[in-house]
């Protein structure tokens, strides 16, 4: 009786152990302090957990006084994907405007600061770089989060960014292997298929996670997405033969292996969490991130039952857990011991100041030119937000502008808008139409043409991807639509 009660002690604290749950308040809840005492070993943090860094570093310290080793978790990519100012929009421009700089040194700089602000929270983990090659410009969930759609430029980029990283002491995740870049589908609502043949997937989609395995980053994140060429029947991160077989084994990565959001509908809705978490434990994966949407102790232990029956079943190795599990603390114990000293959160880094901005500036792309903008009115054609993104931060070029301009108009028109409509609103000020993705929404394109076609001095800024034909007396690339991309074009148009 001593050693079944033993064993399944072992096992309850190695399925917690693997488990990267979220949580809702700017606190931990109780529920939270009483597992991480019990075993859990990492929690994911959202936007809906961070009001300041001071708040964040106070939650974090709280998570450590019950064990100083915990993970704790970000989605930080910065650019348009951004827990830490998710109400104001990111000090650091995205992987796209750091790939059309391509100076490997700038963007480990930027790395390396953003991960210097997230470990004086506390935090310590980052479920980033994407590596996706963005060989898809119509994929509606990478996008901007890509370095770019050239293999080579984004290999050495994510290494460039892994480096960076980790050199402040936070683990990097490169996701979302192997390869969402080439996908029409966005895994958040349904299960992205990818027919490629091998050859193509080796010189493209698992390029820049070899160079991340090669720079040494310490996670990989699987992706929810079918490659029939690797696995016919399984998504990538259910899949033994893509994550042990192909990530674990051919490609070399000793660290950790996390899934994505398992209540992603690509799992969620077709496997379902509970036997979803088991076959990717079994699979080979390490630990199960969960908590986008379902952030409560009931889903914690669901799924801490579902693998725990699972190993009593025969139907997960225990060693397979086990294992799971001590990747997992192994990961923590690094994360300790690599803990900067402690600092004032989000202080500038003396010798990296404004180094957001300056990437932000160095990436626009500048064309036309016209008359000086006096009083301009911003009319942003808003698309949805892609889940990944979301819709709680703020983007564009009104505010910016407004700061730099005195009597700068805005409007914010979604789908449905007309020119007449923003014409109308603006009077006699100059126009200055900002975009996101115009390429994918025809509605974005025939409202531009209409605007520039009754005022050929309209200014165009595109901060999104950058496929469309350039429009406009003035047309501007962010790259990204951060806060100091919308900084770094409101400069370029107050100064014309």
């Amino acid at each position: 009786m001593t050693v079944l009660a033993h064993r399944t002690d072992t096992l309850t604290r190695d399925a917690l152990a693997v488990l990267q749950p979220g949580f809702e308040g700017t606190t931990a809840p109780a529920w939270v302090l009483r597992r991480v005492a019990e075993g859990l070993t990492a929690v994911g943090l959202f936007g809906r957990n961070i009001a300041s860094p001071e708040q964040l570093a106070a939650l974090t310290a709280q998570l450590r006084a019950e064990r100083d080793e915990v993970l704790v978790a970000i989605d930080e990519e910065g650019g348009d994907v951004t827990r830490l100012e998710v109400r104001g929009g990111s000090s650091f421009p995205g992987n796209l405007a750091l790939g059309a700089v391509d100076d490997t040194g700038l963007t480990r700089s930027v790395a390396r600061e953003l991960g210097r602000r997230l470990a004086e929270c506390g935090v310590n983990l980052n479920w980033a770089p994407s590596a996706d090659v963005n060989s898809n410009p119509d994929n509606p969930v990478i996008g901007v989060r890509s370095f770019g759609a050239d293999t080579g430029l984004a290999a050495r980029h994510t290494a460039a960014y892994v480096e960076g990283l980790q050199a402040a002491g936070v683990a990097a995740c490169t996701k979302h292997f192997p390869g969402h870049g080439d996908t029409s589908v966005d895994s958040h609502h349904a299960l992205p298929r990818i027919d490629v043949d091998l050859q193509t997937l080796a010189v493209r989609e698992l390029v820049p996670f070899r160079a991340a395995i090669e720079a040494g980053t310490k996670a990989v994140m699987s992706a929810h997405i079918l490659v029939p060429a690797l696995d016919p029947a399984r998504p990538a991160t259910l899949s033994p033969q893509i994550l042990t077989g192909l990530l674990r084994k051919e490609l070399g990565h000793e660290g950790l292996i996390v899934t994505d959001g398992m209540e992603m509908h690509a799992i969620a809705g077709t496997y379902g969490i509970e036997r979803g978490s088991v076959l990717a434990i079994a699979a080979g994966a390490d630990a199960i991130c969960v908590g986008g949407g379902l952030a409560d102790e009931a889903t914690v232990i669901r799924l801490r039952d579902a693998l725990v029956t699972a190993v009593r079943e025969g139907t997960l190795p225990e060693e397979r857990l086990a294992d799971a599990a001590a990747r997992v603390r192994a990961l923590a114990e690094w994360t300790r011991s690599a803990r900067p000293a402690s600092a004032v959160p989000g202080a500038p880094e003396g010798g990296a100041p404004g180094i957001g901005l300056e990437a932000a500036r160095r990436a626009l792309t500048v064309s036309g030119g016209g008359a000086p903008v006096s009083v301009p009115y911003v009319a942003t054609l808003a698309p949805v937000a892609n889940i990944a993104v979301g819709d709680e931060t703020p983007w564009g070029v009104a505010a910016e502008l407004a700061a730099l301009v005195p009597g700068t108009g805005s409007g914010l028109y979604p789908r449905g808008a007309a020119a007449a409509d923003i014409l109308a609103a603006a009077g006699d000020r100059t126009v200055v139409a900002v975009v996101r993705d115009a390429h994918r929404h025809p509605w974005m394109a025939e409202v531009l043409d209409a605007l520039v076609a009754a005022r050929p001095d309209t200014v165009v800024v595109e901060m999104g991807l950058p496929r469309a034909e350039p429009r406009g007396a003035l047309y501007i690339a962010t790259h990204g639509a951060a806060r100091v991309c919308g900084r770094a074009a409101a400069e370029a148009i107050a100064r014309r």
